[in-house]
Formats: C-alpha cells, structure tokens, sequence
C-alpha cells in the first residue's frame, strides 16, 4: 500500500471525527463502509473476443470507505446525502492453457486489475418510516457520481515451461499502468450512477448499493468502451446527532410558525402574533392606516369618513357649496332667494318678486286696496240656508271686478263661511259652494278663472255669536285676500 493511499484513508475517517461537532444541527456525518464486487467489462467489435479473451474476465473484490452528510429537505423524509469514498475498482483475468490442443510455453497466466478512486456520490434519498419514534427506516436512494482516480497497477504472475524441457518457472510482480489521456491509459475522471436500498436502525445504516459508470474509463489502441460496475454491501454509523428541530408548520403561509402563531388559518403578521392587522371599525381599512380608528371611512381618506368642511350634514362628496353651509335639498348649498328679499325660496310665496318678511317674501298690497276688499267682503251677502247671493252683492262684487282688473298683478283668495244651522258635513260643503259661487260671478265680469282660488271652512270659523240672529248673519260671509301673483 502506497504512501498516497494510506493518507487517503487516514483522512476518510479522521475528517469526520473531527467536523462532525461543529454540523449544524440538522445535518449529520455518516461514516461508511462496504465491501463489494467490482467488473470492468469491455465492449468492443473484435470478432470471437468473447470466447477468446472476454470469458476469462470474472470481477474482483473491492472496498469501500468514507463518510456521508445528510441534509433534510423540508419536512417530507426526503434527504440530500452527499458524501467521500475511497472505493477500489477493477477486475480479475485468470487463464489455464490445455498444452494437450496447443503447443506453448505458458500454462497459467492471472493479472488483477487494481484502480484506486476517490468518489463524490450524490444521493437524493427518501426513508420511510418503521417505527413511531422515527428512529427506524427503511430507505432508497440514487443519484450521480463523480470518481477521480489516483493509482492504477496490475499484479500478475504466470507459469511457463521452460523451452525443450520438462522444467517449469514462475514469475509474478506487479506492473504500473498509466492514468490520464491518452492510449493504453485510464482515464482521470470517471462519472456514473448510484443506487442504494437498506434499512436504519437507529444510529446504524445496513444496505446494498450498486453504481454503474457512464463515461468511458480506459483508452484502448483499438475502438473499446469500458465501463466500471459495482454491487456490494455496506454498514454506516451516524457520528453526530441531531437536535430535535422546532415545528415550522405553517398552515396559513404567513411566515409565522403556528407555534407563535394566535391566528394559525388567517395570514398576518409578526406585530400582531401572526394575525392580521386589526379594523377596530371594521371599514376595511386596518388600524395602522385608519387616522379615524374609531369611526367608519373610506380608505382614500385614510378610514375616515367623507369629511364635511362648511359642518352642514352633507358630505363634500355631495356638496356642491363646500364651505358654505347649506341643506341637502339643495346640495349643500343654502336655500336660493331668487328675488333677493331676504325670503329664500322655500318660505317666499313670491319668489320672483321681492317683497317682506311680513308679508312672506311678498310685496305689500296697498292699505287703500285692504280697505276696499274688506268694505266688499262685508257687503257680499247670501240668502239663509243658500248658495245664492242677495241682490245687494252685485254691486260690491263690480266693485271688486273693477279693482282687479285695476291691478293685473293681484290674485284673489275667496273663503266661504257659515253659522252653525245644519250639520257640520252640510255647512263645510255650502261654505266652499258660496265661495265658489262668488268666483262664478267674478269670472263672469271678465276675470281669469286662474287668478281666483276658493276654500270653504264650514261654521268652523265663527266671528259672530251663533246663539243669535245678528250673530248668525255675521258668521254667513266670505273672507277676501288679496296676494301678489307669482310670476
């Protein structure tokens, strides 16, 4: 055994030793060895290779050591295992010549071919379990590898008869053959698969393993292929061992590991132990960019709600006056007083005329024209019990014709009334027959019909004491009011 592979050796199983306390926590350090056989066969085209040579070929025993890392892949019993071996290679030719069928001088012939490798396997491994303790596996594996090959020798020796003589000598040693690129070389790199099956136990790993290469390993003078193929037997030790690691289950794939997560099927976050970030008024807006935390918004205003600058009850969202106060009928603007008087137009029964808030947003009839209609409005009689006027009305109700057309801009507002003689039903529908009865007249002498409206109020109204004649009388009248038209 050369000086180089006693190094290598040495190395395969002191390296481990001394890393394997400083692995991280979940990798562990095998330390491995087998013991396989190893064949080199050859592939060629030379007509009758097989029976001549190729069947002396048989393989050889070969060993092999080094260690072996383990890295979990996730949580799901797949593991990555790298690892180093030393592993010799080769194979065996052994001949016995029948000097009985040919004349020759050799009658035994047997070499050994011995190629020493340093090999990096990759496996991609996957255990399934035996045991509740997971302590127990069963396992397969496979994946690539990449061999280097650092010495290449042949021993042999051979039996001959010596020539025209009965005597017989040996010779045997040991021939060094070359490495590298070239004709009659092997080749530096070598790179094939691996496969593996076995069982863990515990801290120990019993398996067969099997390798196969893919690249051509030797470079014959003539058109060859040679490729190595192992199958053998091996027993790991685990060297290290490996903390238990934490549940990193994350059922919500919040980055938070249910073990600190509060909200383990709602995604959130680390300030909040995983859940999400609060809506203390649920608007859809969380806290931490709700300025209204409290209150009900809108997130283009930061979870406030729609803001009202003029204070009116209506949003700026819908206000057309934002910063004068106004009502919603109006779009947030204030009520319009379309003539200007200081009556808006809710309240202004003339709206396009301005006029007093006494007279509501209308402008004051003359104290001479009051007088008049209420000098005709005392003078407008009815006969008892009846709709018709007396004949003294006449002449009041010419009268009150002649203002009207006088003052084209007037309207007339004409209320029946009665005493209290018949039921309450009888009187309310004479009151607004005699009211209509005066409009009747008025539109007669020239009036239209559309600047004179009636209401009848029945007795409810007395001005008088309908306990007596005079009383009576009082309470059969006609109220006259008089109002500027609203253009």
């Amino acid at each position: 055994m050369n000086f180089t592979r006693i190094i290598s050796r040495f190395l395969c199983f002191s390296l481990p030793l001394l890393f394997s306390s400083f692995l991280p926590a979940q990798i562990r350090l095998a330390a491995v060895g087998g013991i396989h056989s190893s064949s080199f066969p050859e592939t060629n085209s030379i007509p009758g290779f097989d029976t001549a040579q190729g069947k002396y070929f048989s393989s050889k025993t070969g060993i092999q050591l080094g260690v072996l890392l383990e890295i979990p892949l996730g949580h799901n019993n797949f593991y990555f295992q790298p690892g180093i071996n030393y592993s010799s290679k080769g194979n065996q030719y052994e001949k016995f010549y029948d000097t009985s069928l040919v004349q020759q001088d050799t009658l035994y012939s047997q070499h050994t071919l011995k190629l020493n490798y340093v090999e990096f396997p990759l496996y991609l491994t996957y255990k399934f379990p035996l045991s509740k303790n997971k302590r127990n596996y069963f396992y397969l594996g496979a994946g690539p590898y990449f061999a280097f090959i650092y010495s290449a020798s042949q021993p042999y020796q051979n039996q001959v008869k010596l020539y025209n003589d009965e005597k017989y000598t040996y010779n045997a040693g040991t021939q060094d053959l070359g490495v590298g690129n070239g004709s009659g070389k092997y080749k530096t790199l070598d790179i094939g698969i691996n496969a593996k099956a076995g069982f863990e136990l515990g801290n120990v790993m019993l398996g067969v393993y099997f390798s196969r290469g893919l690249s051509n390993a030797y470079e014959a003078s003539y058109p060859a292929s040679f490729h190595h193929q192992l199958i053998g037997a091996s027993i790991s030790i685990w060297l290290n061992k490996t903390k238990p690691s934490p549940d990193t289950t994350d059922t919500d794939r919040d980055g938070i590991a249910d073990r600190d997560d509060s909200c383990k099927t709602v995604a959130g976050s680390p300030a909040y132990n995983g859940c999400p970030i609060p809506d203390a008024d649920n608007d859809g807006v969380n806290d931490e960019e709700d300025s209204c935390k409290n209150e009900k918004g809108f997130a283009r205003y930061h979870g406030c709600p729609v803001p009202d600058t003029d204070h009116d009850g209506v949003n700026d969202e819908e206000d057309s006056c934002k910063t004068t106060a106004g009502t919603l009928k109006y779009h947030g603007c204030p009520v319009p007083d379309s003539d200007g008087d200081g009556v808006n137009d809710d309240t202004d029964q003339c709206i396009d005329k301005p006029g007093t808030v006494e007279n509501r947003g209308c402008p004051l009839i003359k104290a001479e024209l009051v007088k008049r209609i209420l000098f005709v409005a005392h003078n407008i009689q009815f006969r008892n019990n009846s709709r018709k006027l007396t004949g003294n009305s006449l002449s009041s109700l010419l009268e009150l014709a002649d203002t009207l057309n006088s003052n084209p801009d007037l309207e007339l507002i004409v209320e029946g009334h009665t005493d209290n003689s018949g039921s309450a039903e009888y009187n309310q529908i004479l009151s607004e027959q005699r009211a209509a009865e005066v409009k009747k007249v008025l539109v007669s002498m020239g009036i239209p019909q559309e600047r004179i409206s009636t209401r009848g109020f029945g007795d409810t109204q007395p001005i008088g004491d309908n306990k007596t004649r005079k009383g009576k009388a009082m309470n059969r009248r006609v109220v006259l009011t008089l109002h500027v038209k609203n253009s």
